[in-house]
């Protein structure tokens, strides 16, 4: 998204929770999800043995993560698959174009990728002049209204049917307007059905890498992964550095954990294992497969050993559906791809502190993340971690408070150890501050605390008092 919407976070706010439709939308999915999940992991003992085996699964594969890329590497090259690697997005976008333009391609089908929304690979391809085609349902709902995903698994989950069958009704040529989700699910259909056929090029994301064999797994509902991976001649995988794992039998637990965590099933439709481009007498696939590896910032992340556990995450999506602050202002808010707990975290580190630190602070410390994360990512520990970072930050990364801010917050402090290291001054100033009546002036950060809390007064009598009233020996 842009610099504007980024630095807007507190409007972004206000306008969302002005939006009592957005509310209910995102009031009903919410619960949904909760739900499933809870249905989905009956046994609360056996969840916490497959958290415990997903979380080391992912601390071993970072703990070598360098390695493990090479391996992989090492055998895509062995299966027959091109790998790339790309320090930055716009190095990626330029690989994309490359491989396309060295087959004459001009037309794209896209399976659901969240790199890619990082990359704004869409509009770097139309200003290249090549169409790129959303297949996933939600995303293609969100291409036609020109906005991008506002949750990480279900990128439309705030449009209710109503909204759906409007976009409908006035993107699509010749589109009666229904609200019947079979007939809408129909013209979707109709739309991008042939796409799949006449796309020179289909692009995808990658759930997990496997470094011991060089498959990519991918996992989907709606079929349009699997086409965009089959159909068209050529096959552009982008991922992550953080997506590879060391072994096959690691797969089964992820997925486990990814699929019920993200949407309450055992195990999606479709679970693609891509270890190649077409063989000799096979009938269906590409007959070339590209991966693109992307750093963008997950190396300076990995340098980190604490924030190094953002890189366990497995993109579930649900510390989204759990999170108080998400779910009542939604994703687009955020102001970046990566909306909710986990892209608390992960914006400021990659945007830097100075354009996204203000993320870290939306967040009511709960622990609803941490508890419901698949891996263990001890999220409300790394946000604490990032606010102390955004509050001391030096050079470049300039305090979102600013100098004179933490000058006023340094006095302050030394002001309450003074009077509190001294038990009559203590006393006195409690006395003056009580028979005084008057209530902390709704100044700085005071002000922004008391919009939706009542300004505490302080109380005309000590603790020490009250207890002694009660006849309770408070020694």
């Amino acid at each position: 998204m842009s610099d504007q919407a980024t630095l807007d976070f507190e409007k972004n706010v206000d306008r969302a929770l002005a939006d009592s439709q957005l509310r209910k939308n995102l009031a009903f999915a919410m619960g949904n999800f909760r739900n499933k999940r809870q249905e989905v992991f009956p046994d609360p003992d056996e969840l916490e043995i497959l958290r415990d085996m997903g979380s080391a699964i992912r601390k071993r594969a970072m703990a070598q993560l360098p390695e493990l890329l090479e391996q992989f590497e090492k055998k895509c090259i062995e299966n027959g698959i091109d790998v790339h690697w790309a320090e930055t997005t716009d190095l990626a976008n330029l690989k994309v174009l490359e491989i396309m333009r060295a087959h004459g391609a001009t037309r794209v089908v896209k399976g659901k990728s969240m790199v890619s929304e990082e990359m704004n690979l869409n509009r770097f391809l139309a200003e290249n002049g090549i169409e790129a085609l959303e297949t996933d349902l939600g995303e293609y709902i969100l291409q036609l209204n020109g906005e991008t995903p506002s949750h990480i698994i279900v990128p439309a989950i705030h449009k209710n049917r109503k909204d759906i069958a409007e976009i409908f009704h006035q993107k699509i040529p010749d589109t009666p307007y229904t609200e019947k989700v079979e007939e809408l699910n129909a013209i979707a259909r109709s739309v991008i059905r042939q796409k799949f056929y006449d796309a020179d090029v289909g692009l995808s994301g990658v759930n997990f890498a496997v470094a011991e064999t060089g498959t990519l797994c991918l996992v989907e509902n709606e079929g349009n992964g699997r086409m965009c991976t089959t159909v068209p001649p050529v096959h552009i995988a982008v991922m992550g550095i953080e997506k590879v794992v060391e072994k096959l039998s690691d797969i089964p637990v992820l997925l486990r954990l990814l699929v019920g965590s993200a949407t309450g099933q055992l195990i999606t439709t479709y679970v693609n294992m891509i270890s190649s481009p077409r063989r000799n007498g096979e009938k269906d696939g590409p007959k070339e497969v590209h991966v693109i590896i992307l750093d963008n910032g997950r190396s300076k992340i990995y340098a980190d050993p604490k924030f190094r556990q953002t890189l366990h995450c497995i993109r579930c999506g649900t510390c989204l559906n759990h999170c108080p602050v998400y779910t009542r202002i939604g994703g687009h808010a955020y102001g970046f791809v990566y909306p909710g707990p986990i892209g608390k975290l992960l914006n400021p580190q990659v945007e830097g502190m100075k354009k996204a630190g203000v993320l870290a602070t939306a967040s009511s410390l709960c622990l609803a993340c941490q508890e419901v994360c698949p891996v263990r990512i001890p999220i409300p520990d790394l946000l604490r971690r990032l606010r102390d970072k955004m509050n001391h930050a030096e050079g470049d990364e300039e305090s979102a408070r600013g100098a004179s801010g933490l000058l006023l917050e340094s006095l302050a402090w030394k002001l309450w150890a003074c009077v509190n290291l001294h038990p009559r001054l203590l006393q006195f100033g409690e006395k003056v501050l009580g028979r005084s009546g008057i209530r902390p002036p709704r100044v700085g950060v005071l002000r922004k605390w008391s919009i939706c809390r009542t300004t505490p007064k302080v109380s005309p009598q000590a603790l020490h008092e009250l207890v002694k009233q009660q006849g309770v020996d408070d020694a």
